[in-house]
């Protein structure tokens, strides 16, 4: 079983160097969204990132810092080291955002291109870690990582405790958030409702839990970009998703596109795909006495932003 208390002293551990990001409530549809987007590096990662880069001793952070990244995790764990004095190291694939890979290297990562899809980056700075004697910081199957995601958890109900009482909609790719956040929402209420929401276009996480496999499952380009790729074998988040979760719902591409522009037109707010999953499950969905809302992350190229709110505006 994850301690409770690890979530508890990732709190304790990171509250100096975040952001206690938004909570609002939107009246119209009871639908409290909790603002990530608006999170130092831009997204939720950073938390995850900072408690395990905190957490290591001091010659873990010397040894040098290595990862696999689509862009939001590897921004976190720059931050972090840069706050440590670490050096790191970030493998992505080649065709990751643009504004992401140049975020990285704006906050001091070795930012190093691999030819394909996340999978092949994940393998790649696994084996480059080990052979090079240094700390791999996995984006989601770390323990570590996984108490610094709940933090988002803990901020939302202490804030609003009745939200322990709603329907929770969080993203979800390797798992790292919605273990985190569920584990949270699970010791404040035990019934509550947890529902997963991943892009249909690389449902990977989806399939463990329905199929117990991820043999055959597409893995094709999606406006969630950091939702792709398969999980690790024997993540740690496999057996800790299907303790919290009740459910795991897929998003169209088109659903999330319009997610994207409604909390534009609606909320002033600029979210990137992966962000958007759960803003789309949430409006597609009924909420009965509310549901949570996790807007994960707002780091989408700006030209893709603009198209997706000409293409919507039709629509909305």
């Amino acid at each position: 079983m994850f301690p409770y208390d690890w979530l508890l002293a990732a709190q304790a551990r990171i509250a100096p160097h975040i952001r206690i990001t938004p909570l609002k409530h939107d009246h119209q549809r009871n639908l409290w969204l909790k603002w990530e987007n608006q999170q130092i590096t831009g997204s939720f990662k950073l938390r995850g990132a900072l408690n395990k880069v905190l957490w290591l001793e001091e010659w873990e952070r010397q040894a040098g810092l290595v990862t696999a990244s689509a862009g939001n995790h590897g921004q976190g764990l720059a931050y972090a080291a840069k706050l440590s004095g670490a050096p790191v190291k970030v493998f992505a694939s080649d065709h990751a955002v643009p504004r992401k890979i140049e975020a990285m290297r704006a906050l001091g990562a070795d930012v190093e291109l691999v030819p394909g899809g996340y999978e092949l980056a994940e393998a790649t700075a696994i084996r480059y870690a080990a052979e090079h004697g240094q700390t791999y910081v996995s984006a989601y199957n770390d323990a570590g990582v996984i108490a610094g995601q709940g933090t988002v958890a803990l901020e939302i109900l202490a804030e609003n405790p009745e939200t322990a009482n709603m329907t929770w909609y969080v993203p979800v790719s390797g798992g790292g958030l919605l273990s985190g956040v569920g584990l949270a929402l699970k010791q404040a209420n035990p019934s509550a409702r947890l529902v997963g929401v991943q892009a249909a276009a690389s449902a990977f996480m989806h399939s463990l839990l329905t199929r117990d496999t991820q043999e055959d499952v597409p893995d094709l380009p999606s406006l969630a970009d950091g939702l792709t790729g398969p999980v690790e074998a024997g993540s740690i988040t496999i057996p800790l998703v299907r303790q919290v979760a009740d459910e795991i719902v897929l998003i169209e591409e088109d659903f999330i596109a319009k997610a994207v522009a409604f909390a534009w037109k609606n909320y002033g707010q600029t979210i990137e795909g992966s962000g958007a999953v759960a803003l789309a499950a949430a409006l597609d969905g009924s909420n009965g006495p509310g549901a949570v809302v996790i807007l994960s992350g707002g780091n989408i190229q700006p030209e893709i932003h603009a198209e997706i709110l000409q293409k919507m505006e039709a629509v909305l």
